[in-house]
């Protein structure tokens, strides 16, 4: 057993668990955060993926132990991060039709909006796509998904223009 200590969407929590605690079952089964999916436990469907430290991560193949001491966001605190009800990422999912039965959803969002992130002059299909290899759906065939993120870089894109703007 082990002691673990991180900061998950901003609260710092800490507790005891299993040397062999997954990230994601310490999120969902000991912090109550069921947003963040298990769908393969093998780390290929990305359902799972949270960010950590700021970055893309499939939380089924973290260990607790090795989280702790970094900050972790989840879909339940990526709204905060924008001061909004919906991140842009979420709205545009919402807006596109980027989603259908919802499971695979929050990984998606968390894969989109880092990397979004990382490609801050916007995005083309053929990135999103490449980009979501890691991320399986079962049912919308990713067309909306695409799309969704696409929109989403380019409000965000825009958003970062302005906010440049004002402070020039």
């Amino acid at each position: 057993m082990s002691d673990v200590s991180m900061v998950v969407n901003g609260r710092k929590v800490s507790g005891h668990v299993e040397d062999r605690t997954l990230l994601v079952h310490y999120l969902r089964e000991h912090l109550g955060m069921t947003g963040t999916h298990v769908g393969c436990d093998t780390s290929q469907c990305g359902a799972c993926v949270v960010h950590m430290d700021g970055k893309a991560v499939k939380s089924c193949s973290v260990l607790a132990v090795q989280a702790s001491g970094s900050e972790i966001l989840t879909i339940e605190g990526l709204a905060a991060t924008a001061d909004a009800d919906l991140h842009p990422v979420q709205a545009a999912f919402r807006e596109h039709h980027g989603l259908q039965c919802g499971f695979c959803t929050p990984g998606m969002i968390m894969a989109a909006t880092d990397m979004i992130r990382r490609h801050p002059e916007g995005l083309d299909e053929k990135t999103v796509r490449a980009e979501l290899e890691g991320n399986i759906c079962r049912c919308t065939g990713y067309h909306n998904i695409v799309k969704a993120i696409l929109a989403a870089s380019e409000k965000m894109k825009g958003m970062a223009e302005n906010k440049e703007t004002v402070a020039a």
